[in-house]
């Protein structure tokens, strides 16, 4: 079942300035979707642009060429994951979908590789499309600064001071994730979608999606599944699994799933900014009412990451 209910739309010059209406809003649609859109945003509609086409042009090489950086190839798990590579709904299909995954680009002599944290690494680029590489850096970086935008737009929205999140947005970890969605097909097999239902597991996804559309929210107080098609102009913004924690359930990470019908092919760009991976999260001091305890004992950023990672990759 489906529904004409739409996510709300806010406007980033008014939200990053602090007006009090635009954070009101922020707040409501984190209470009840954890859903909106962000207009307004400042990032170059030209770089946007490229991501998209860059994108295409690597998933169009033929799968012998995409196997070079296949993500299996680096214990960090960054590069090309092949079609039906992950089941976000456990108990249905495996994904219709393919992927390619890029981090901050870490030196193979980092501390932090050699101390084999989770995550972290060398990209790998494809080597037959010059323009990759620098596309995605570019955009990596606009994406990155426009998260911590947003994790600052959040603290007001939770009664918080407006460097609350200073420590964490400190050296975030950050995940961009080019997808490529094929047609679903007409007969498909039984619980086969684009993308299952799941929620995110960090702190804040910022999602760039084509024309295609195919993106649907549940709203969890009535299992209504809502349409959310592309707006020219905006990203969709989420809050993941992180911050439900965080805030003890009182901001929303629902479930979303992709479902293809277009009859054509589909692409999106989700951005998964996540945090410091030391910082130690634990219910904020403004999400306990009276005789309320947190949900969730304190845990590091990476420790998250990492158990969320295990449950969907096995």
């Amino acid at each position: 079942m489906t529904t004409d209910l739409s996510l709300p739309v806010l406007s980033g010059a008014r939200l990053f300035a602090g007006d009090r209406a635009e954070v009101a809003a922020l707040r409501a649609a984190a209470e009840r979707h954890g859903f909106f859109y962000l207009a307004d945003h400042g990032v170059d509609p030209a770089l946007i642009a490229a991501v998209f086409a860059q994108s295409a042009r690597f998933f169009a090489l033929p799968d012998a060429e995409k196997q070079a950086v296949h993500l299996r190839r680096v214990a960090h798990a960054l590069g090309w994951e092949p079609l039906r590579a992950q089941t976000l709904e456990q108990g249905s299909a495996p994904d219709l979908k393919e992927g390619f995954y890029v981090g901050p680009d870490v030196a193979p002599d980092d501390p932090a590789v050699l101390a084999g944290r989770f995550g972290v690494g060398p990209n790998q680029w494809p080597a037959d499309l010059p323009a990759f590489r620098a596309t995605m850096t570019a955009y990596f970086a606009a994406a990155r600064a426009l998260g911590g935008q947003v994790m600052r737009a959040l603290a007001p929205a939770l009664g918080l001071p407006a460097d609350y999140f200073a420590a964490f947005n400190d050296d975030p970890a950050c995940r961009l994730r080019l997808l490529h969605y094929p047609p679903q097909p007409a007969n498909p097999d039984p619980g086969e979608k684009g993308c299952g239902a799941h929620t995110d597991f960090g702190s804040i996804t910022l999602l760039l999606q084509d024309d295609a559309g195919g993106l649907q929210v549940q709203d969890v107080e009535t299992g209504v599944w809502i349409d959310a098609p592309p707006i020219a102009g905006t990203f969709v913004v989420n809050l993941g699994d992180l911050i439900a924690r965080w805030t003890n359930h009182r901001f929303r990470s629902n479930p979303h799933r992709v479902i293809n019908r277009s009859g054509r092919e589909r692409y999106s760009v989700p951005f998964f900014f996540t945090g410091n991976r030391d910082y130690v999260v634990e219910c904020l001091p403004t999400c306990l009412g009276p005789g309320e305890v947190p949900k969730y004992p304190p845990i590091t950023t990476e420790a998250h990451l990492a158990e969320r990672y295990a449950a969907t990759y096995g």
